[in-house]
Formats: structure tokens, C-alpha cells, sequence
């Protein structure tokens, strides 16, 4: 059992003083009261912590690297494809578990108690299957039992090279497999969830549009019984010309139009739609899965997160391909495009709620709601994730409430404030730092300079 004693509490009830909050033995939030004994910690600012809902752990170690134009001078999203696929022949399950390590602890670092990550990396080079086809899921998963960090893994079903149905090749042959071997994947892989921490789940990921067909599609939602599903959808004009092309609908309108999508779909990226698209999700319950700092990396566009929210739409945020992770910049970042976009300010501001407060609720409950993790609130039952925030220095200024919300991320981008991390109880970052941050470190950078980097 822990205790902590915080000066400020952002609770579904709003903003509470001076509280003292019980973690109990399971994990779960015992108690919220008075500041009546002991704490084991003190913070001046505790918040519900955030998951991470889409990752790509393995493209970490690209970062820095991808950031010169191809042969072609109109360089975009499908030549950084082509650099990621070539850095894909070089990764060997030890790489990826050190790399992975890396990422959880530096989201943990960040702010984030937990991660959905949308694993597609299965096989060895030229897509010869491991003897257990969930190696490497057990290296994800172990990289995030070494940090602590929570965990919604999510096997990702990968067929086709596109909608034509050709075949994969290069660096994809790696993701690649037919919905019978997703079958015997994700199996292993729930065997493997069930013998880890209690808050640990396990979800589906059919790829995109572009990379299953429909019998692809009926099996990863066979599978998924009520756990979260995943999706990428509508990322870049040119896939939904493809999809258009193929489907005779844009991936948006096709599947809403297909499947039944509901409050367990998470749709990652979505920066391509109309008015009417957005509406239409929107009014599904599903969330919109938003990566600002990677799809402004990758040019993807603009989600229209005002016109979403405007409808009843839930988004959080992911950080994708891991080319720097930072929740608050995240935040920052998606509300600056608003106002980039609409030559606004306070975009996404309520009139009940300043913008920061507004951004920071959302990712909370709807990122647990992607997880499906019983999380993002500070409420007795709920998972212990836990923000530990200091408020006493140049960027908060010992603030209260909104106010101290809307300098952490628009002021400081969270710099130098992050504390204290709790995942589902487990004390995972104190004084700013993880426990094993060193030792993480070293392993990481052992494998980026064995990996090279001439891509």
C-alpha cells in the first residue's frame, strides 16, 4: 500500500485540495481523503496519467536519421517508407527488446503510465517465422515489464502490400502473415498477456485498408472479443485515392459503411476527411487515435480535431514512430495546428474549460478508453496511473487549476516538471527519472550502433 499526499488533484469532480490518495495492493486507487498520516510521496500537482495509444517502439532508433531528401526532391511519407523498410533487415529480437526498453522508460519519463503498441513486427529478415510466432511480442512485452510501464498489446494482421492484393516484399515480408497464422500469433501472444501484470490486455490490429482483405478483416474482429481494436485510416492522400480506387469509397466512408465501429475501435491518424466523414466517425464513439508530432514529421495533414469535438468526438494521443517523445508537446502541438489551420487561437477551448484542460481530459479518458484499460481518472477503483507534476518552478509559478494545466503544456511543454509516475500502483518514476534509466540507456545505445546508420 502507498500514500500520497498532493497539494492540487484533478479529479471527474474537477480540481480537489490538499488530498491525500491510497493506492492499494492490487494496483487499483483505494481511497481519496484527507491528509490525515504519513505519505510515501508528496507532489504539488497530481494528475490522471495518460496512455500512449499507437506506437511503433522499433522506429525509435531512425530517429535523427530520415530527415534528407530522397533520390526524389519531392520527398514524402512513402520514401521514409521505403528508408524505414531497408532499417527493417538489420533488427534482430535483441535489438528490439532493447529499443523497446528505451521507448516505455522515455514515455513513463514523459508522463505516460502505459502504451497500446500496435506491434507489426514478427518474423525474421525476408519473413522467416520465428519457432514461436509470438517472439517477438515476448520481447515487447518483456521490454515493458523491465520498465513497469502498462501495456495494451496489439498484434497487427498484415497480408497485402496493397489493395491490389500484391504481394509483400522487402523489409514488409517481416509483418507479413495469412489470417490463419494471425490466428496462431495472437493466441501466443494472449497466453503470453495472461501471465503478466493483472492490467495487462491484449487487442487486435488489422493494419489498414490497404494491407487486409476481407476475410483478413473477419478474423482479427473474431478474435478481438470485446478488447480494443486498432487502426490505421485515412493517413495519406495518396491511400485514400487507393482505397477510393479499389473500394469505390474512401476508407472513412467504407468502413463505417462495412462494420459496425463502436467505443472499442481506436482510428489511428484520420487526417484525411470530409466534414461529413468527420461527423460520421465522430458520432460512433470510437476514438480518433492523433500522433501530432510524427504526422507533422511525416507531413501527413491536419486532423480536424474542432469540427470532431464539435460532434461528441473523443481523441488521445500516440507518439507513433517514437521520433521524440514528449506528451505535452504532443498536446501543444495538435492544438497549435488548429490554429495554424483556422487562423484561430484557444481552438479547442470550452467555455467551461480553458484549452489545456479541455486537451488534457481528453487524452486521459479517451486514451484508457483505446487501452482498454480501466484508467485515465483519478476515482477510487480505477488503475493507479499516476502524474506526479512540481509546480514550483519558472514554468507553472505554483499556479492553480486550468491555469497550471495550460502552462504546463503550452509554457514549459512539460519540461523539467514531470516528477512522480505511478502505472496501475507501480512506482515507476520518481524525482523525474526511472530506476533502471542508465542501464536502459546503455543497452540502447549498444544497439543503435550496432544497427548502424547508413539507411
Amino acid at each position: 500500500m502507498q500514500f500520497i499526499n498532493a497539494k492540487q488533484v484533478l479529479t471527474p469532480q474537477g480540481w480537489q485540495a490538499d488530498r491525500q490518495l491510497h493506492i492499494g495492493a492490487d494496483g487499483r486507487i483505494a481511497g481519496i481523503g484527507p491528509q490525515e498520516r504519513a505519505a510515501d510521496a508528496q507532489v504539488d500537482l497530481l494528475l490522471p496519467a495518460p496512455v500512449n495509444l499507437h506506437s511503433h517502439a522499433f522506429q525509435r532508433a531512425m530517429s535523427g536519421l530520415t530527415e534528407a531528401h530522397g533520390p526524389d526532391p519531392r520527398d514524402s511519407f512513402w520514401t521514409w517508407r521505403q528508408l524505414m523498410y531497408r532499417y527493417l533487415d538489420r533488427l534482430t529480437p535483441d535489438h528490439v527488446e532493447a529499443i523497446a526498453a528505451m521507448v516505455f522508460m522515455e514515455m513513463l519519463e514523459s508522463g505516460y503510465a502505459s502504451v497500446a503498441e500496435f506491434h507489426y513486427l514478427h518474423h525474421a529478415v525476408g519473413g522467416v517465422p520465428h519457432a514461436d510466432p509470438a517472439e517477438m511480442a515476448a520481447r515487447i512485452t518483456a521490454a515493458a515489464t523491465r520498465t513497469g510501464i502498462g501495456l495494451t498489446l496489439l498484434p497487427v494482421l498484415y497480408q497485402f502490400g496493397g489493395c491490389d492484393g500484391r504481394a509483400l516484399n522487402g523489409g514488409q515480408m517481416r509483418f507479413g502473415n495469412t489470417p490463419e497464422q494471425f490466428a496462431e500469433l495472437h493466441a501466443g501472444s494472449a497466453r503470453l498477456i495472461a501471465q503478466q501484470h493483472a492490467d495487462y490486455r491484449i487487442g487486435v490490429a488489422p493494419h489498414s485498408l490497404r494491407a487486409v482483405d476481407a476475410e483478413g478483416m473477419a478474423t482479427a474482429l473474431s478474435l478481438a472479443g470485446d478488447g480494443p481494436i486498432h487502426m490505421h485510416l485515412a493517413e495519406q492522400v495518396a491511400e485514400v485515392e487507393e482505397v477510393q480506387a479499389h473500394h469505390g469509397a474512401r476508407p472513412v466512408e467504407w468502413l463505417l459503411a462495412n462494420h459496425e465501429v463502436g467505443a472499442n475501435w481506436c482510428l489511428i491518424h484520420s487526417t484525411q476527411m470530409t466534414a461529413a466523414e468527420t461527423e460520421a466517425l465522430a458520432r460512433t464513439g470510437a476514438v480518433a487515435g492523433l500522433c501530432p508530432i510524427t504526422e507533422s514529421n511525416l507531413g501527413d495533414g491536419i486532423f480536424p480535431a474542432t469540427e470532431f469535438t464539435r460532434h461528441g468526438g473523443r481523441f488521445g494521443v500516440g507518439s507513433d514512430s517514437n521520433v521524440h517523445i514528449a506528451l505535452f508537446e504532443e498536446l501543444a502541438a495538435l492544438e497549435y495546428s488548429q490554429r495554424l489551420r483556422d487562423r484561430s487561437r484557444a481552438a479547442l477551448a470550452q467555455e467551461s474549460a480553458s484549452t489545456g484542460r479541455v486537451l488534457f481530459d481528453q487524452v486521459a479518458t479517451a486514451g484508457a478508453q483505446a487501452g482498454g484499460r480501466d484508467a485515465g481518472r483519478i476515482e477510487v477503483g480505477a488503475w493507479a496511473d499516476l502524474l506526479g507534476i512540481e509546480t514550483d518552478n519558472a514554468w507553472i509559478c505554483n499556479r492553480q487549476g486550468d491555469a497550471a494545466l495550460d502552462s504546463l503544456i503550452f509554457g514549459g511543454h512539460g519540461r523539467d516538471c514531470v516528477q512522480q509516475v505511478w502505472s496501475a500502483g507501480r512506482h515507476v518514476v520518481s524525482a523525474g527519472r526511472h530506476a533502471d534509466h542508465e542501464g536502459i540507456a546503455r543497452a540502447f545505445q549498444t544497439a543503435v550502433q550496432e544497427l548502424g546508420q547508413d539507411i
